[in-house]
């Protein structure tokens, strides 16, 4: 397959992707026009844990849960869904089914060399991130290299790396439920856990609506 035509996953692993569980090898392939992939699981965890972190950095949580970057709360057993198409790299969309109503989180996704990504995560790229991607245990694995901010006003500025946040995804397939689980926490220095979510889902390909 050319580059053109490989996801940024793919691109970005190169060969390393034949270390993958097989089906993440497919969930990572190029997802073929007039497709998209469709999953439907249940975080068991999402949001912030900390209440005196979810008090200190609210204004900012919620600045960035209105833009759908993140959760700003905390919530246990979440039903979701997951959308991902592509086509000028990835674009995903997580429906977090809460009990108040639903909230989407999106992002989108392109390659970069040497084995990176860049995610730009919700409305207008509101978070940037770049990623080096590996493939370890048959899973794929994300650690953030750089974190950037959108201001109001349009202005982005990248985070300093002593204070920006680490940013970690690990996405694989549980061998003893053959459920594809999804791990992300976010994590920044003095402070801890600002953000996280793990969960396990099914998913396919199926024709797009």
């Amino acid at each position: 397959m050319t580059p053109d035509r490989l996801s940024p996953y793919a691109a970005a692993l190169g060969a390393r992707a034949e270390r993958l569980h097989p089906r993440m090898r497919a969930y990572v392939a190029a997802i073929p026009s007039g497709r998209g992939g469709v999953g439907h699981g249940v975080f068991e965890r999402v949001g912030c844990r900390s209440r005196a972190v979810r008090v200190l950095l609210g204004p900012l949580l919620r600045f960035l849960e209105r833009r759908g970057a993140v959760y700003a709360g905390w919530a246990e057993d979440v039903p979701f869904t997951v959308r991902n198409r592509d086509g000028g790299g990835r674009s995903a969309e997580r429906t977090l089914h809460l009990p108040h109503g639903d909230l989407t989180l999106c992002d989108r996704v392109r390659s970069l060399p040497r084995g990176r990504i860049a995610d730009r995560l919700g409305q207008c790229g509101v978070l940037a991130a770049v990623f080096r991607a590996t493939a370890s245990d048959g899973a794929l694995e994300l650690r953030s290299t750089r974190v950037g901010l959108l201001l109001l006003g349009g202005l982005r500025i990248r985070i300093p790396s002593c204070i920006a946040p680490r940013i970690r995804l690990i996405d694989g397939i549980e061998y003893a439920t053959g459920l594809q689980r999804v791990a992300l926490t976010v994590d920044v220095p003095l402070l801890g856990r600002i953000h996280e979510y793990a969960g396990t889902f099914r998913y396919r390909i199926e024709e797009d609506a």
